[in-house]
């Protein structure tokens, strides 16, 4: 079954983060990772519990890959571009 990697972020340094998308993205399809939407245009139709800013939404395999993926020792040293840069709520969840 896959699963879904949703990130909301908030970009603070947009140049930085232009470095950790560079990296992120053959890191992600390393562990099957294939990026659905990378912060496209939105049309929010109803936002009761939370107002997003820039949705990323990558489709993997199945749980654990994308566990995969983000606990990995090449995602850390990238993880920390966007920590550096940005503020984000992920989630992992399970496709149908």
């Amino acid at each position: 079954m896959p699963a879904y990697l949703i990130v909301d972020t908030k970009i603070n340094d947009l140049d930085a983060y232009e470095t950790y998308k560079l990296k992120a993205k053959p890191l992600a399809e390393k562990h099957g990772g294939i990026y659905r939407t990378r912060g496209g245009d939105m049309d929010v139709v109803e936002a009761d519990l939370w107002s997003p800013t820039r949705i990323v939404i990558v489709e993997f395999p199945d749980m654990q890959a994308a566990r995969g993926f983000l606990d990995s020792e090449d995602y850390k040293p990238v993880q920390a571009i966007r920590h550096a840069n940005a503020e984000c709520t992920a989630i992992i969840v399970d496709g149908v």
